[in-house]
């Protein structure tokens, strides 16, 4: 399985936010949108990504006042991402190498999606449950044997 498989199943959907913009904005766009990062852009490239691990740092290092700070200050620049034709087990490999929870697909240039590490858990779970039923569909249709005494 491929990387572009596992974003044709989750869907391409991107939640973006500005780096100028703060993380009180940002905490609660997560929140409305029930998502655990969001992919920070600039004159539509990526700059960076944000991610809860990010919030929850800024929040412990400042104390009660980081509503305010801007993404710039506190997003992770230039993350690791995949590309489009990465197989899910070299995928799956950087994800837990580069410590990453949520790895944006890029094909050159191009922004194509953000995989989280639930999204390839359920790709392989789904991908193992077809083969699973597919041997089990073979193995029932197996010929008797006639010679067999």
């Amino acid at each position: 399985m491929q990387v572009h498989e596992i974003l044709r199943i989750k869907g391409t959907v991107l939640y973006t936010v500005a780096p100028q913009q703060t993380l009180g904005n940002a905490v609660a766009t997560m929140t409305e949108l029930d998502v655990g990062s969001l992919v920070v852009m600039e004159h539509g490239r990526m700059v960076g990504m944000l991610s809860f691990r990010e919030v929850l740092r800024t929040i412990n290092a400042s104390g009660g006042d980081w509503q305010g700070l801007m993404l710039s200050t506190l997003m992770h620049r230039d993350p690791p991402t995949a590309h489009p034709d990465m197989e899910v087990d070299e995928l799956r490999r950087l994800m837990l190498e580069k410590h990453c929870r949520y790895l944006p697909v890029m094909e050159g240039d191009t922004l194509m999606g953000v995989l989280s590490f639930h999204d390839v858990a359920r790709a392989v779970l789904e991908e193992q449950s077809f083969e699973n039923r597919m041997l089990k569909s073979y193995i029932r249709d197996w010929p008797m044997d006639d010679t067999a005494g």
